[in-house]
């Protein structure tokens, strides 16, 4: 059995000075700005990144991700069996939208089967299935073949109905809203994506923009939502896991929103 390597995650310590109190009425003070992660790779893999803000730390990242191991979209199917192995059952796989764990062996497109979802909808800059954004591994997941077709392109953002079998995932006629457990995890995979995609390597500049409706242009909305939606839902252990199999055994390239979400707001 393939041993995972996980990185060691800790927050770094934040040093604050007493602020000394009078007697007057003082306004009231804004919650402290949360502490940058820290990880085993900023000395290593992220060290040209570490410390820069804006665009500068959007390009380093971009030079650091696009060095990876490009594969098909045949192969996606079995890495999606390792990537997203359901931690209580090594024979299935978590499905992303739904939560529901399914069979490895049902993946295909008849009903009842999962399929390869892009999170990233492949009609947002017209990439297909080719070997590239394609076929990248930090956005794509296992779906329910009819929850998939539900969401189809739609751009993400809050509310709409209930979508059957989603798990709790809302939907109306131009959103998609994914269940609470994953909303983090879907916005770090967009970040992902308009930051290793840059149209410098013959695909598009794909990018998030605070649009719904963006059809076949090559960008995601909504910005705002997606901020939100990472900060709200920070990474857990599984989405850990997946990044680090990924590194490991695939692409060898990491999600860096993943190890430091804070780049989000640094970024955006």
């Amino acid at each position: 059995m393939l041993a995972i390597r996980l990185p060691r995650r800790r927050k770094a310590v934040a040093l604050a000075t007493a602020a000394v109190l009078t007697a007057l009425a003082a306004p009231a003070l804004t919650a402290a700005e949360a502490t940058a992660t820290t990880t085993d790779y900023d000395t290593t893999y992220y060290k040209n990144a570490i410390g820069k803000t804006g665009t500068s730390l959007k390009s380093s990242l971009h030079t650091i991700i696009s060095s990876q191991t490009k594969i098909s979209y045949s192969a996606v199917w079995d890495a999606l069996k390792a990537t997203d192995q359901d931690p209580a059952n090594s024979g299935n796989v978590i499905l992303l939208y739904s939560g529901t764990s399914r069979s490895k062996s049902l993946n295909g497109g008849d009903s009842g089967d999962w399929n390869r979802e892009h999170v990233w909808a492949k009609s947002h800059g017209d990439f297909g299935t080719a070997t590239g954004p394609g076929t990248d591994l930090h956005h794509l997941r296992p779906e329910d073949v009819q929850v998939n077709s539900i969401r189809g392109n739609k751009d993400f953002d809050n509310g709409g109905s209930t979508v059957s079998s989603g798990g709790g995932s809302l939907t109306d006629s131009d959103s998609f809203e994914p269940r609470d457990a994953v909303k983090g995890d879907v916005a770090r995979m967009i970040f992902y994506m308009a930051v290793r995609y840059e149209g410098d390597d013959s695909w598009p500049d794909l990018e998030v923009n605070s649009s719904v409706n963006n059809g076949s242009n090559p960008y995601i909305g909504k910005l705002s939502v997606l901020k939100a939606w990472s900060d709200e839902d920070p990474p857990d252990a599984f989405e850990e896991r997946r990044n680090q199999v990924i590194y490991d055994s695939y692409q060898h390239n990491r999600n860096p929103f993943i190890d430091h979400p804070e780049w989000v707001e640094a970024i955006w």
